[in-house]
């Protein structure tokens, strides 16, 4: 994603907030996961259909909304490596994971994007993090089987 783009999606997010408000749940100010809010729900649509350029501006908002929300940052990540923009995500998993350093899906996301810049040991690092907390998990065995793919 260029620079242009970047600033073009900011715009619009901007605009997008200023128009309808935060639409969060009622009550919800920890930071903690927003899986029944507006927002939340239509990045998971967006990334069910695999539309992650659709996702990227709603969950860039959720994260400058919600920012210490470890699952909007994980999809973000998750939909900005989808679309090849591998600095976003990196960052994106990073944050998730500083929040929760125990985050199975940003573990295995960041894993396989390690998968696919061919930093295999990092990648492996991530796996034996995921074993160690959930041992045969399906984040777990999703890694290891995007691990041992690339060979």
């Amino acid at each position: 994603m260029t620079h242009v783009q970047k600033r073009v999606i900011a715009v619009v997010i901007a605009a997008m907030t200023a128009l309808t408000g935060p639409a969060f749940a009622a009550g919800s100010s920890d930071g903690s996961s927003d899986e029944g809010t507006s927002a939340y729900a239509q990045a998971q649509a967006a990334i069910a259909a695999k539309d992650y350029a659709a996702a990227v501006p709603i969950l860039t908002g959720l994260t400058r909304q919600k920012p210490r929300n470890a699952d909007a940052w994980n999809l973000l990540g998750f939909s900005s490596r989808k679309l090849g923009d591998f600095d976003t995500a990196a960052a994106a998993y990073a944050k998730a994971l500083s929040l929760d350093p125990a985050h199975l899906g940003a573990l295995e996301y960041q894993g396989e994007m390690f998968v696919q810049l061919g930093q295999k040991a990092k990648a492996r690092e991530n796996l034996v993090r995921l074993q160690s907390l959930c041992d045969d998990c399906e984040e777990a065995e999703d890694l290891k089987a995007a691990i041992d793919a690339a060979g």
